[in-house]
């Protein structure tokens, strides 16, 4: 079955492991008539390890060029050309660059395709153990302290698993300010998820706060937090010392 002309195809790749990709994937990518992709390099080696041969009209589209990529994509499917989309992992628009392409090809009436696949979010609700009975998504939280505590306070009613994504550079702060807003709650690390040197570190915030606090991990990091539910938690008196 060909590609559809005119069409934006937003391609999920992989998070990690190279064979986590859709044989569907695998031919959108191979017969689109052009690429757009957040790094070209990292694209490539997805074609190099799949022996499949990219197209020939390729570009980078990113957070700093994302305005003008997207205009170059809309002025490829206004020539009737088929466009996939794909970031470094994951599905494009995800806490990635892709949304704004979409919502201009809504407002156009071009047509959209999505090919799903890996997805950080759900591969760390799984590993973590905890409640998938309804989960939120969040993105990134706020840098600075005080807007990622506000960020947390936010959550601290809701019956939800939270799931953020963090840097590797902050993740001991980020546990910190999440303890400090929401209490003692059961959480879990996920770090370098499909990949070589995976690990998912699974604990109560204050014990898993003190265990990264001042630590710089690699690659990339998965947070998910237990809702508001009394099975998932210890209480703390004020001193943030456990009760009897």
């Amino acid at each position: 079955m060909s590609l559809e002309p005119g069409t934006l195809y937003l391609v999920a790749t992989p998070i990690g492991n190279l064979e986590d990709i859709t044989l569907r994937a695998l031919r959108v990518l191979g017969e689109a008539d052009a690429l757009a992709c957040e790094d070209t390099r990292t694209t490539r080696i997805i074609f190099e390890r799949h022996g499949i041969t990219a197209p020939a009209h390729r570009f980078s589209y990113h957070e700093h060029n994302e305005e003008h990529a997207a205009r170059r994509i809309a002025g490829l499917l206004e020539e009737g050309r088929s466009v996939a989309l794909c970031t470094d992992g994951g599905c494009p628009g995800i806490s990635d660059p892709g949304y704004r392409i979409a919502a201009l090809c809504h407002e156009k009436g071009y047509r959209i395709e999505v090919v799903p696949g890996p997805s950080a979010v759900t591969t760390a609700l799984l590993a973590s153990g905890l409640s998938t009975a309804s989960f939120s998504f969040k993105g990134f939280p706020p840098r600075k302290p005080g807007p990622r505590r506000r960020f947390f306070e936010m959550e601290k009613d809701l019956p939800h698993s939270l799931v953020v994504f963090e840097s590797p550079y902050r993740v001991g702060a980020c546990l910190a300010d999440a303890h400090a807003a929401l209490g003692n709650r059961l959480a879990a690390v996920c770090l370098e998820l499909t990949k070589k040197f995976e690990s998912v570190r699974r604990g109560f915030l204050a014990d898993l706060a003190a265990e990264f606090a001042g630590k710089q991990v690699k690659g990339e990091v998965t947070l998910v937090i237990s809702g508001n539910n009394p099975k998932f938690a210890v209480e703390e008196d004020d001193d943030g010392e456990e009760g009897e």
